[in-house]
């Protein structure tokens, strides 16, 4: 039940967070399983926020095994369809773990769900093509040994800011592909290498940077105000969090991803608070709700405001 209300409060709070989101061949973010997404990782546990936003089914992903150090975050993590895999720099001792990451996947493939894993293994804050690991390839072996009709989804994500608010996020999914097609060969290293060189392939030509748009200037006018309301209204709370983000992820590949998290977990609060002290201060009822309410708006406004903005120099 956590992953359905989560996915909702994530699609709205990426329209705050971003300026658009704009995808391409809309109809596979329909497609059912058992279904594979391979895609590429340029900005650390955002992307597969916003992937599994996108998808109607619930998808499964695999994420870095580090986070999953504590009892209570590996069942957190656990219930929002995260699978923990491990890299070599996490520990060598850890690597024997990752057979638990390969079998969930099948498990999960074999009752027609979808799994989500990013192919280079590794997150730069870059849209270059880094170089493929064998584990998307694994699993679809593994799928293919036990009659598993899996089906896989290359799948391109870029961003025209890996640190900035109000950004625009262009995702590209690459058409259909059997397993079958991409596994030919009875020898698991070769059809690995086959699986990844097809794959490259298909992938890069997926990852289109967005563009910098320039909003129509009548709507750049109807903003302004509620624009200049909202972001004088959210200020404090933005600041505070971006400061505080930007001290902690400093040197890492986290920032994005920590700063949208951080604020869906916050914003809640920060409305609450509000309306406790309106209520103490026996402000009406009505006033309260002409405060509170229209908070999420005026903050969209000053997003899609602020980024007209900067277009313009």
């Amino acid at each position: 039940m956590l992953y359905p209300g989560l996915k909702i409060i994530i699609r709205l709070a990426l329209r705050l967070f971003c300026r658009s989101i704009d995808c391409t061949n809309k109809q596979l973010f329909t497609a059912p399983g058992p279904l594979l997404i391979v895609a590429n990782h340029p900005n650390s546990f955002l992307d597969a926020i916003v992937i599994a936003s996108r998808f109607r089914h619930p998808v499964h992903f695999l994420a870095r095994g580090d986070v999953f150090t504590r009892s209570l975050h590996n069942k957190l993590l656990g219930l929002l369809n995260m699978i923990p895999i491990y890299r070599l720099s996490e520990g060598k001792g850890n690597l024997g773990l990752n057979a638990f990451a390969f079998e969930r996947s099948k498990q999960i493939l074999s009752q027609n769900g979808i799994v989500l894993i990013f192919i280079e293994g590794i997150c730069v804050n870059k849209h270059e093509l880094q170089p493929l690991k064998k584990g998307a390839a694994r699993i679809a072996l593994n799928c293919l040994e036990n009659n598993i009709g899996l089906s896989v989804i290359p799948l391109g994500i870029a961003y025209n800011s890996f640190h900035r608010f109000g950004k625009t996020i262009i995702i590209q999914p690459g058409e259909l592909i059997k397993a079958t097609i991409l596994l030919p060969y009875d020898e698991p290293a070769k059809n690995m290498t086959y699986f990844n060189n097809i794959l490259s392939a298909k992938l890069n030509p997926l990852i289109q940077l967005p563009g910098e748009r320039a909003g129509k200037i009548h709507q750049q006018i109807l903003l302004t105000l509620p624009a200049v309301i909202g972001y004088v209204l959210h200020a404090p709370l933005y600041q505070l969090l971006k400061q505080i983000t930007r001290h902690k992820t400093s040197g890492t590949v986290f920032y994005d991803s920590v700063l949208f998290t951080a604020m869906v977990l916050v914003y809640p609060f920060y409305l609450l608070l509000l309306l406790v002290i309106l209520l103490l201060l026996h402000v009406p009822a009505w006033i309260v709700a002409a405060v509170i309410l229209p908070h999420p708006f005026l903050a969209w406004c000053a997003v899609q405001w602020l980024s007209f903005i900067r277009n313009k120099h």
